[in-house]
């Protein structure tokens, strides 16, 4: 990792602007940030395991569901980490198995939302109360660990940085929209929330493949007007 952060002379690159330019920074951070990413990995690892093992323990599908959900969060941020100071190749594969991450929680959702229309599950207040509460207190928390790292212009950085930013809105959001659809009266707003949340990894999944079409269409260009310009140089010897 101290070699992906040196120039090839040896010396370290500039935290924002200077000769390394003001997307690379500097060894410090990137050692700090390698910590804090592995850091909120594990710690959500933690959590998904004690909510799965809570889950079976009192036989609660729906909590189980939610554990599991973790799971999702762990392999994003085990990519970011993964990712953090490589290569654009690794960039590139690290879109492509975060689509493949988004696209497998959409498919989960939705044989969960078969499930439980084919087995209506009770309402356990506390429990779901639990799932919800949980999810809020780790998206602050996790916001928290990356403020440090806000005003950093690495992409990877700025990425996890947004993404947790948003997360505290929109998991807050969710939370509590997720637990009034379960525990409503009527089982169908739960089962449209289901819906929602599907459509919402798969238009990730999609989004990323797009881009990552529209990235690889240029690139494809660049090679075929190379090889042109080999083989003509090589036809006029």
């Amino acid at each position: 990792m101290a070699e992906a952060w040196q120039d090839v002379d040896g010396r370290d690159k500039p935290d924002h602007g200077g000769e390394g330019g003001a997307a690379t920074p500097s060894l410090a951070v990137a050692r700090a940030y390698t910590l804090t990413i592995w850091g909120i990995a594990l710690g959500i690892l933690i959590q998904a395991v004690a909510t799965v093992a809570w889950a079976l323990a009192v036989g609660n599908a729906q909590l189980f569901k939610d554990g599991v959900d973790w799971v999702y969060d762990v392999a994003l941020y085990g990519i970011a980490a993964v990712v953090f100071g490589r290569d654009a190749r690794a960039e590139r594969l690290a879109a492509v198995a975060i689509g493949a991450v988004m696209a497998v929680a959409g498919f989960h959702t939705l044989y969960d939302l078969h499930d439980k229309i084919l087995n209506p599950r009770p309402i356990e207040v506390w429990t779901l109360g639990f799932a919800a509460v949980s999810a809020i207190v780790i998206a602050f928390l996790v916001v928290g660990a990356l403020w440090r790292f806000r005003r950093e212009d690495n992409p990877v950085i700025k990425a996890t940085w947004l993404s947790s930013r948003n997360d505290t809105i929109s998991t807050t959001g969710f939370a509590l929209v997720g637990l009034a659809a379960r525990i409503a009266p009527v089982r169908w707003p739960e089962y449209l929330f289901d819906l929602v949340v599907a459509g919402i990894c798969f238009q990730a999944t999609w989004a990323i493949w797009r881009s990552l079409r529209r990235s690889a269409a240029p690139e494809a260009s660049q090679t075929g007007l190379r090889n042109k310009a080999q083989t003509g140089a090589t036809g006029g010897l």
